[in-house]
């Protein structure tokens, strides 16, 4: 059975790069444009993890889909994608702990991103990375 990912991204291109390459890599994945969306599809599928980006309908819909899932669904793991470096000069890390307790993902990963970063941070959480060597 593959991993259920919801994928939750405003820009059509973007999202659409990402479904195919994690459906490539044998994972079944919804896509959701909006914050509003990824909350109805979650009330209604259950999700192995969840991949959102930060700036979608407001500056900080991410943050909001976060605190949410991770209240709702403590046990889904959560990968936020940041493009607010390049775009409003904001940069964001997880390196302390005040900053991974607001946050409330458990991976960040700034934009433009390699499809490799983004593969590794997904199999790390769900656990299903392939032992060194193979």
């Amino acid at each position: 059975m593959a991993y259920h990912i919801l994928l939750v991204e405003d820009d059509h291109d973007f999202r659409l790069k990402v479904k195919q390459s994690l459906q490539h890599a044998g994972f079944a994945v919804t896509e959701s444009e909006s914050e509003q969306q990824a909350y109805e599809l979650a009330r209604r599928s259950k999700f192995d993890l969840a991949i959102i980006d930060l700036i979608m309908e407001n500056s900080d819909s991410g943050f909001t889909l976060c605190y949410h899932f991770k209240r709702d669904y403590p046990n889904m793991p959560l990968i936020l994608l940041s493009s607010s470096t390049s775009d409003m000069d904001i940069e964001f890390s997880m390196e302390s702990a005040s900053e991974r307790a607001w946050i409330k993902a458990d991976v960040l990963l700034n934009k433009p991103i390699r499809f490799e970063q983004l593969l590794y941070g997904v199999q790390r959480l769900l656990g299903c990375l392939a032992p060194a060597g193979h």
